[in-house]
C-alpha cells in the first residue's frame, strides 16, 4: 500500500478516532471584551476538537451590550450545542447574562439562582442618563433582541420581552414554569444525567441528538494572558493605576532625575490605558483629572490664594466619579472607593506643591545669594584684607574693622567674584542692621508716603 493511500486513509478516520468530550468554562464577572474573548475562543477549540458539547457554567451581573452580541452572535453560529447553566446557587445571569442564556441551545439554572432584570442603561458622553426619547429606542431595540432570541428558540416571548421592558426578574422556578429555560439542575453531574438522549434544537433548525454518558468533562481555564486582562480591568484597579501613574510622573517633572517615580508612573499609566480600552471611558472625566493637575501645579506660579489647589481638588473628585461609563455597577469604581483615594492623591499634589512653593520662597542655600549669613574662621588676619574658610571652602575677605587669625567670622555679603565682606560672629546681628541702613529708611519714608496719600 502506497503512503500516500495511507495518509489519505488516517486523515479520514482520524475524526472517528476523536474521543468527544463535554468542553466546560466558568464565566464568573461582568461581561465584557475579555470574558467575550474567553468564551469565544474556548468555543472555537471546542468545535476544533469535536466536543459533543459547550457549557458555560455563568454567574454574571451584566455587562456591555457589545461584548454580549459578540458573544450571542458566536453562539448562534456555533457547531457544537451550547448550554448555558447559571450557577452555582445564589448566583444570577442578569441583563446580558439573561439575553446569553436566552440564545443558548440550553438554558438551565441550578436551585436558587435567579435571571432577567434586562432593561438596558444608557449613558450619554456627559456621563449622565440619556434623554427619555434615547432611553425608549435603546429598550425598544433590546426587547425585539430579546423577542427574535426567544422565539426562535421556542422560549415565552412575553417573558422575555417583560424582563427587557419591565426589567422582570425570575427564580429558576418561575423560568421553569413560565417556559424560558430548559431544565433545573443541582449541579453539573446532574444536568449532564437528564441531557443524556435528548434532542436539541439548533438555531439553524436542525436538531442534534446528545449521547454524553461516560464522557469526560474537560474544563478549560482562562489563559495567563485573560486572566492578567480580567485582573487589571477591575474598575477600582485601574482607576488607582492611573492615578499612581499621574502621580509618579508629576514627581518626576518636578523633580528631574529621580528615576523610580518616573519609570513607576509610566508602567502604572500604561496598565491604566490598557484596562481603558476594556472599561467604557468618559473621556470627560479623564479631562477632568487632567484639569486638576494643571491647577495644581499653577498653584506653584501664581499666587491664588488656594483657589487653584480647591479648584484642582473639586475636578479631580468630580472626573473620578464620571471617568468609568459602564451601565453596571460591578463595571464602575465605588463612590467609598473613588472619593478617599481621589482626595489622597489631591492631598499628595498638594503637598508636593506646598514643598516647591516653600523652597521658591525660603532663603538661598546656594551660589553666591546663599553665602549671606554664612560663618567661618580667619586663616589670617584681616587687617582690612585676608583669608578665610567658610562653607568648606576659602575665599578673600575684607573686613570693616580689624580681625585676628583664628577669629570666628560671619559673611555680610560678596564685594565682587571672589572676595566677601565679613565681620566677627559676635557681632552679627549688629553688622546685619547697619548693612540695610538706606533700604530701612526708604521704607519708612514708602510707609510716611502712602499714609499721607
Amino acid at each position: 500500500m502506497s503512503k500516500r493511500l495511507v495518509s489519505f486513509i488516517i486523515l479520514l478516520a482520524a475524526p472517528l478516532c476523536l474521543e468527544s468530550a463535554v468542553w466546560t468554562i466558568t464565566v464568573d464577572a461582568a461581561i465584557h471584551p475579555v470574558t467575550s474573548e474567553y468564551i469565544r475562543r474556548s468555543l472555537d477549540r471546542a468545535e476544533s476538537e469535536g466536543a459533543s458539547l459547550f457549557l458555560i457554567a455563568l454567574n454574571t451581573p451584566g455587562g456591555l451590550d457589545s461584548s454580549m452580541r459578540e458573544i450571542i452572535e458566536r453562539i448562534l453560529k456555533s457547531e457544537v450545542p451550547v448550554a448555558v447553566y447559571v450557577s452555582p446557587s445564589g448566583g444570577r445571569a442578569a441583563s446580558a447574562g439573561f439575553l446569553i442564556g436566552l440564545a443558548a441551545d440550553l438554558f438551565v439554572m441550578a436551585p436558587g439562582t435567579s435571571t432577567g432584570a434586562a432593561h438596558p442603561v444608557g449613558i450619554s458622553a456627559a456621563g449622565q442618563e440619556m434623554d427619555d426619547v434615547m432611553s425608549e429606542k435603546i429598550t425598544q431595540d433590546a426587547a425585539s433582541f430579546a423577542k427574535t432570541l426567544a422565539e426562535k428558540r421556542g422560549r415565552n416571548v412575553r417573558l422575555a420581552e417583560e424582563a427587557v421592558t419591565r426589567s422582570r426578574s425570575y427564580t429558576e422556578t418561575e423560568a421553569l414554569s413560565g417556559g424560558l429555560i430548559d431544565l433545573v439542575a443541582k449541579d453539573i453531574p446532574d444536568l449532564l444525567g437528564r441531557l443524556e438522549g435528548r434532542a436539541v434544537r439548533r438555531f439553524d433548525g436542525g436538531e442534534d441528538v446528545l449521547h454524553l454518558a461516560g464522557q469526560e468533562v474537560q474544563s478549560v481555564p482562562m489563559s495567563g494572558r485573560q486572566k492578567f486582562l480580567l485582573t487589571i480591568s477591575n474598575p477600582n484597579l485601574a482607576y488607582l493605576l492611573l492615578m499612581i501613574g499621574l502621580l509618579g510622573l508629576y514627581f518626576e517633572f518636578a523633580n528631574p532625575g529621580a528615576i523610580l517615580p518616573g519609570v513607576l508612573g509610566a508602567l502604572c499609566l500604561l496598565l491604566a490605558i490598557f484596562s481603558f480600552q476594556i472599561l467604557p471611558i468618559n473621556y470627560v472625566g479623564l479631562i477632568l483629572i487632567l484639569l486638576a493637575l494643571g491647577l495644581f501645579a499653577l498653584e506653584v506660579k501664581v499666587h491664588s490664594y488656594g483657589l487653584l489647589s480647591a479648584g484642582g481638588v473639586i475636578a479631580m473628585v468630580i472626573g473620578s466619579i464620571m471617568l468609568i461609563d459602564a451601565p453596571i455597577p460591578e463595571l464602575r469604581p465605588g463612590l467609598r472607593f473613588i472619593i478617599p483615594v481621589a482626595l489622597a492623591i489631591a492631598g499628595i499634589f498638594l503637598f508636593l506643591v506646598w514643598l516647591v512653593v516653600r523652597t521658591h520662597r525660603g532663603r538661598v542655600h546656594t551660589g553666591h545669594e546663599g553665602l549671606a549669613g554664612e560663618t567661618g574662621t580667619a586663616l589670617t588676619d584681616l587687617n582690612p584684607e585676608g583669608r578665610v574658610f567658610v562653607h568648606g571652602e576659602y575665599w578673600r575677605a575684607r573686613a570693616e574693622e580689624p580681625i585676628a587669625r583664628g577669629t570666628k567670622i560671619v559673611i555680610i555679603g560678596l564685594l565682587d567674584g571672589m572676595t566677601v565682606r565679613v565681620g566677627r560672629k559676635e557681632d552679627r546681628a549688629a553688622t546685619v542692621s547697619e548693612t540695610r541702613p538706606s533700604e530701612t529708611a526708604a521704607g519708612r519714608r514708602a510707609r510716611r508716603s502712602a499714609r499721607r496719600s
